[in-house]
């Protein structure tokens, strides 16, 4: 059975993409398109805030992008040499928290300084809400802005054309679901009512909903193994082997 996947694969040099094995341990054939692409913005104004540490209790980030942007901003030869010389020595003294462990370890925090938090044009609010409520603030650069993929509509005929309808599609984030479902409902026409759509996790659920795409299953958790499990209870396939 085939499973639609939309999101951009893993890099290549890391080996395969982690959800196409973990759905071919259940003997699902998926495909992987890639829905988004990335602009880098404003990394002038990132560039001037990494310049003065001393102004920040340390870093916070909620995505990959924004430490890409870090990393492409630093990649011009006055401004690497800036960083090396005395900026990040500074910068590493300080703490840099990510999504997830974020909230529980900032409970701790003392500094009176603004974290400083680059981040995407579609940033939600709940994650400066949650803060603010603990007395801490963040200063917000956006660095980055999501747009569709350049070849979505083309790759999504493409598929369809060739592969026929598949059993499952799993959407991946908000931005997916707005960028591709006008797409696929052109595309599959009545079909969708007989395809099982599948969430990696509740937000990107909550969008589907929004959307008027029934939710057949959200992964327990966002990782290959839980989206797996969860797509094989969705299509009922209980007599279907799993991983030994």
């Amino acid at each position: 059975m085939k499973v639609l996947l939309l999101k951009d694969p893993k890099d290549k040099e890391s080996g395969p993409d982690p959800y196409i094995q973990a759905l071919g341990l259940y003997r699902f054939e998926a495909t992987l398109i890639p829905v988004l692409s990335f602009e880098f913005i404003s990394l002038e104004s990132l560039f001037e805030k990494l310049s003065h540490p001393e102004c920040y209790g340390g870093l916070i980030f909620t995505s990959p992008r924004a430490l890409e942007a870090i990393k492409i901003c630093l990649k011009e030869k006055n401004k690497n040499e800036a960083w090396s010389k005395s900026l990040k020595q500074k910068w590493d003294t300080k703490p840099v928290y990510v999504v997830g462990k974020a909230t529980a370890s900032l409970g701790e925090k003392s500094s009176s300084s603004a974290l400083l938090f680059p981040c995407g044009a579609l940033k939600r609010e709940v994650l400066p809400t949650v803060l603010r409520e603990k007395g801490i603030t963040l200063e917000s650069l956006t660095v980055y802005q999501t747009t569709q993929h350049a070849h979505l509509q083309e790759s999504l005929s493409s598929y369809f054309s060739q592969q026929g309808i598949p059993a499952s599609i799993v959407f991946f984030s908000p931005s997916g679901v707005r960028f591709c479902l006008q797409h696929i409902q052109k595309l599959l026409g009545d079909y969708i009512n007989h395809i099982k759509f599948a969430a990696i996790g509740p937000t990107t659920a909550e969008a589907m909903e929004a959307a008027g795409i029934p939710v057949s299953c959200t992964a327990e958790s966002p990782t290959p193994q839980d989206l797996a499990t969860g797509i094989q209870k969705a299509l009922h396939l209980h007599n279907c082997s799993g991983p030994e």
